[in-house]
């Protein structure tokens, strides 16, 4: 009996691939020969080429991103010293645009494209000797033509990992950085059939969904119904839904506003709030909107908010950065990522390469070092500012303390500061436990800041002590007894920010 295997590797354990399930869900009678093993990042390559090769698969289908590429290379070229005669078929974002900037040679076929029916036909064209070219462009398939995947995750996959789902494909904006600007237009699934679909998942117990949607709440219809299956259920249950930041009518707002606490993550991409610097992109910016808009989730919802931001574009200055981050804090105390400009292969963003004087790494995952604005030093720095920003300000961790960093003045220059002088102390931004990071956050406020220690103490306290079976830190212990402290709030599981 003819075997295929598909695999990938996931940036964790806990991330499940809705694209293997689509594969599997449309083998048609090949379904039956077919398994699907997943890996982590963090796996042994030689043993993760062992655990295929144990099964003697005549294909190996392998989904490539940006995050594996690397690997699935090194365990290409495993796979093919030891067994030359299987085939490898490579499909995924990291392919289905060139150049390609990791050796993929060893690969037999790479579909570029939406490879949900394509794979069947070639797996079907290989099992026949009739084979296709190495490399297979393929058009976009009508979603009603794709059976749906979502059977095929296991009570395993319910119960210990996030479950992936999607409405709709595609993106209607250009932003020239990011590869869903390719897609020609909006697809939606048949709704009906979706929801049915979620239903049973939620009776097999799923709790946990993320839309891996690009532009959730383009449609307001759809949008308005899948916040009904879940306004219709029982908490606690988890949803996350990528947002457009500037279309929030009335209807959706108003839906919005009844979920409670932990139960909505929207994750909203503004990049940038400069009107000059998002001209550049072809990036749409209605910046009334999305002001707007920030301040109803943050002050009349419970949504958890994850905005993102994005250094390096071109024209952008580390002082135009600063300003978008300075404005974005005003606005909300949602957590803020901080990304460096990757430059992914088949987006327009190349054109700006000489007059901004882009030079970018050409090692996944493909970030910028430096432009004519900003210099490689001040990438590193940002790098750093991005990783503390995320251990202080987006943990959690350090909720009101952080704060004391910048109090009246610009979040971003005080920050920045701080970032510089932590790193003077760590030589590191990994492997920093949480009581050394406290200490210096302390040791900082105090000695450099020159704030009362008693006033830091408190304000650590409260945030420290905040989860319940914490102890007091030993650098904070001779100001508890002076600070009552209410330790009652625990974690649900479903109001922390879902990688």
């Amino acid at each position: 009996m003819k075997k295929i295997i598909l695999t990938t590797l996931n940036s964790r354990f806990t991330h499940t691939s809705i694209a293997l399930r689509y594969l599997y869900a449309n083998l048609k009678e090949l379904q039956e020969s077919a398994t699907i093993l997943e890996f982590s990042i963090n796996d042994s390559i030689s043993s993760i080429a062992e655990k295929l090769l144990l099964q003697n698969p005549d294909i190996i289908g392998i989904g490539v991103y940006i995050w594996n590429v690397s690997q699935v290379s090194e365990l290409i070229h495993l796979i093919k010293k030891i067994s030359p005669k299987t085939k490898i078929v490579l499909g995924g974002p990291e392919v289905s645009h060139e150049p390609f900037r990791v050796n993929l040679e060893g690969a037999d076929f790479i579909i570029q494209g939406e490879g949900d029916i394509a794979f069947y036909e070639l797996c079907v064209d290989i099992f026949n000797n009739s084979t296709k070219d190495k490399i297979i462009k393929m058009s976009m398939p009508s979603l009603k033509n794709i059976a749906l995947p979502y059977k095929f995750y296991t009570e395993n996959d319910i119960k210990n990992r996030y479950i992936y789902v999607e409405a709709s494909r595609g993106c209607p904006f250009e932003c020239e950085f990011c590869l869903s600007s390719m897609d020609e237009k909006v697809r939606s699934f048949n709704l009906d059939e979706l929801l049915g679909e979620f239903e049973i998942l939620w009776q097999r117990g799923a709790r946990s969904f993320k839309f891996i949607d690009r532009t959730f709440n383009l449609n307001i219809k759809t949008a308005n119904r899948l916040l009904d299956f879940f306004l219709e259920k029982k908490p606690p249950y988890f949803a996350h839904f990528e947002v457009v930041p500037d279309h929030f009518p009335d209807s959706l707002k108003a839906k919005v506003a009844l979920f409670s606490h932990g139960a909505l993550q929207f994750e909203i991409g503004i990049q940038t709030l400069n009107s000059e610097i998002a001209n550049n992109i072809s990036r749409p910016l209605k910046l009334d909107k999305i002001k707007e808009n920030i301040k109803f989730l943050q002050n009349e919802t419970n949504v958890h908010m994850h905005l993102d931001l994005i250094v390096g574009l071109p024209g952008e200055t580390l002082e135009s950065f600063g300003a978008n981050l300075d404005e974005l804090v005003a606005l909300s105390s949602c957590e803020i990522q901080i990304g460096i400009l990757k430059k992914l292969s088949g987006t327009y963003i190349n054109r700006h390469d000489i007059e901004c004087g882009m030079i970018y790494s050409d090692i996944p995952p493909y970030e910028v070092l430096q432009t004519s604005t900003i210099t490689f030093m001040d990438i590193q720095k940002m790098k750093r500012f991005s990783r503390f920003w995320d251990l202080t300000y987006n943990s959690g961790n350090f909720k009101q303390s952080v704060k004391l960093i910048w109090q009246e003045e610009s979040v971003f220059e005080n920050f920045y500061a701080f970032s510089i002088w932590i790193y003077s102390q760590t030589d590191s931004t990994w492997h920093i436990s949480l009581e050394r990071l406290g200490r210096l956050l302390f040791k900082y406020l105090c000695e450099i800041k020159e704030i009362d220690a008693e006033f830091v103490a408190e304000n650590m306290l409260e945030d420290m002590m905040r989860i319940k079976g914490r102890a007091t830190p030993e650098y904070l212990k001779k100001y508890a007894q002076n600070t009552p402290v209410s330790n009652k709030h625990g974690t649900s599981g479903f109001n922390k920010r879902q990688q």
